[in-house]
């Protein structure tokens, strides 16, 4: 780079481009003339409260309102940068700089998944790539073959005529769930999750938008089997003992995590099954040789 520079900080990845500086994802409040925010999971966001000039999608700032922050997005997209889709969830993007001399992913995934596209690779100078799972053991299975166990696993514990809880994070996760698995009934969903179930139906997501809000006292939770989509926990929480207590619910829980055949042990679930919103290892080798970058940086995960 000429007149380009970054800086790696606790607080951000810093892009100094075209005389602005650019914070990318930061901890904190930022003194950048730009904050990117690559979508709006909390540990992305914890520096926008408050912040003006921030580059978001749309669908992202919708969301974060609904989880109680304000994105106050800058008048225009500065020339020569532009978004990407990043396949992690609604709304998620990766940032460009010029034609190709910088490429920032933040959490992408390349699996389409649902009513998600994945992230395509982009010829650079530069990349700057989330590597969560940059270890050669996490080699995920395809969506269709996790859907099918699943599926096949559902119907043996609805044979027993026992409950299930799906475990996935409120927002990403939560909304696959209730898209992958919509057609077994009846299915609640936990009020978090389904707040942002309505919110991805808002922005004109094709789910279930008749799915029950969970309520601990709904005398429908006594008529076995069932679905509930509830936010990922440890099965050593008051909310999944007591529904595994009270109803003898088998939990699920996806999770790229669950590749570690202890996982499911740590977390004291019944299943667990590597569904995940980022890329596997191959899929990151993959990204990196298809953009074929001068230079390459890992944050996050396995770096």
């Amino acid at each position: 780079m000429t007149k380009e520079h970054m800086i790696i900080s606790k607080n951000a990845v810093s892009i100094h481009y075209n005389n602005n500086i650019f914070d990318l994802d930061p901890f904190r409040k930022s003194n950048g003339d730009y904050r990117f925010i690559s979508h709006a999971h909390m540990d992305h966001m914890k520096g926008a409260n408050f912040q003006e000039n921030i580059i978001a999608s749309n669908e992202t700032a919708f969301l974060a309102s609904k989880r109680g922050v304000a994105l106050k997005l800058a008048n225009k997209i500065p020339e020569n940068v532009k978004l990407v889709d990043s396949g992690h969830i609604l709304g998620s993007r990766g940032i460009i700089f010029g034609e190709g001399e910088i490429f920032y992913t933040s959490d992408f995934a390349v699996k389409p998944r649902a009513f998600l596209k994945g992230c395509n690779p982009k010829s650079c100078d530069i990349l700057i790539i989330e590597s969560t799972f940059g270890k050669k053991k996490f080699i995920f299975p395809s969506i269709s073959v996790i859907e099918k166990k699943v599926n096949q696993l559902i119907a043996e514990i609805f044979s027993l005529g026992k409950p299930i809880i799906l475990l996935g994070y409120s927002l990403g996760k939560a909304q696959i769930l209730s898209y992958l698995f919509s057609s077994w009934d009846p299915i609640f969903v936990e009020a978090s999750a389904w707040d942002m179930n309505e919110a991805h139906i808002d922005l004109g997501i094709d789910i279930r938008n008749d799915l029950k809000i969970y309520n601990k006292d709904n005398d429908a939770l006594e008529k076995k089997p069932w679905i509930l989509i509830a936010p990922l926990k440890n099965g050593y929480s008051n909310f999944l003992s007591d529904l595994k207590k009270k109803y003898g619910a088998i939990t699920i829980a996806f999770s790229g995590w669950s590749i570690d055949e202890n996982y499911k042990y740590k977390m004291n679930v019944d299943y667990a099954f590597p569904l995940s919103d980022h890329s596997d290892f191959n899929e990151l080798v993959d990204m990196v040789r298809k953009c074929n970058p001068q230079k390459v940086y890992t944050i996050h995960g396995f770096e």
